[in-house]
């Protein structure tokens, strides 16, 4: 076999791992069956447990409850008005009993003692808000719609709003990727490169964005996944290493930032530090991303920070 053959294959068994990991995400409060996972990845189930470890490093089972874990961490952390057993409810665990033991297992804390230090933490975050970085809300009777205005440095505009669904082609990484150019680079250049050879590129309203499926703050860095994206039509074919899927719609806080490369991290820091706290919402599930209105200038990248949103 070449070389462009095994890449070809090894691509493929890629893209059927990235569908199990959409599937999974889509449906993590339900219970799964190993026969279901590998219908979803068209793998014979007495193959697909051994492809899936020797990808992902993790069976789908042991995958499956660390994202549920780190799921539940994140809604303990964001959501401190929910009761702990309805984040674990939500998250997949049928027995809270299996849920509290397991969560000890893997953070080395209860979920309650978690709430409460996560708790402490963004009551500190609220409490230390700085004058030159606090955001007032006012009616822009213009867009018959709320937004905020902000001394935040970087920040140019953050609204609510809602968005539809849309359709997006990916490329996926599986690893770390802070403040990594050459890496981002690299997955852009791949799809924009498959997009231009099936005329993709010239859509009207092409959107380009980076989903971001796991909290850097929980997640092991070798475990992060990042999806880099563009809009597509709905019957796009996609194979391979690129796959598709599509990202809810509904109510959003977009956050509009002007960026150096690395302040990134800064940007997302107040949206979820600062302006979340005090703005009457609390993020909801769906998965939040940075979407990109115009091309960099001069290494300076105009960013959509979007993230969804619900009243608490």
């Amino acid at each position: 076999m070449t070389n462009n053959e095994n890449q070809h294959t090894e691509n493929e068994y890629r893209s059927r791992i990235n569908k199990t990991f959409d599937y999974i995400e889509a449906n993590i409060e339900k219970t799964f069956t190993l026969e279901e996972l590998a219908k979803e990845a068209n793998f014979s189930k007495f193959h697909f447990n051994r492809i899936f470890k020797a990808l992902v490093g993790e069976t789908p089972f042991q995958f499956i409850l660390r994202i549920r874990l780190e799921k539940a961490a994140a809604l303990i952390s964001m959501n401190t008005k929910e009761s702990i057993s309805d984040v674990a409810f939500k998250c997949g665990f049928t027995d809270l009993s299996i849920f509290s033991r397991n969560f000890k297992n893997y953070f080395k804390k209860s979920a309650s003692q978690y709430k409460k230090e996560n708790s402490n933490l963004s009551q500190a975050d609220s409490n230390n808000l700085q004058t030159e970085n606090a955001a007032s809300m006012y009616f822009c009777s213009e867009l018959q719609t709320i937004k905020w205005r902000t001394n935040m440095k970087l920040n140019k505009s953050v609204e609510v709003k809602e968005l539809p669904k849309i359709t997006v082609a990916y490329i996926r990484h599986i690893g770390p990727y802070k403040g990594d150019a050459k890496l981002f680079g690299k997955l852009w250049g791949k799809l924009c490169t498959w997009a231009g050879s099936r005329d993709l590129m010239k859509q009207p309203d092409l959107k380009f964005l980076t989903i971001y499926h796991d909290d850097p703050k929980i997640t092991d860095k070798e475990k992060l996944r990042i999806s880099v994206c563009m809009s597509v039509p709905e019957d796009t074919k996609v194979g391979g290493e690129f796959g598709k899927m599509e990202i809810e719609g509904g109510k959003y806080v977009i956050a509009r930032f002007a960026l150096n490369g690395n302040e990134f991290m800064e940007a997302w820091d107040w949206v979820y530090g600062q302006w979340l706290p005090t703005s009457g919402y609390q993020p909801d599930d769906r998965p939040c991303f940075e979407l990109y209105p115009e091309e960099p200038k001069d290494g300076k990248f105009l960013v959509d920070i979007c993230v969804p949103i619900k009243p608490m």
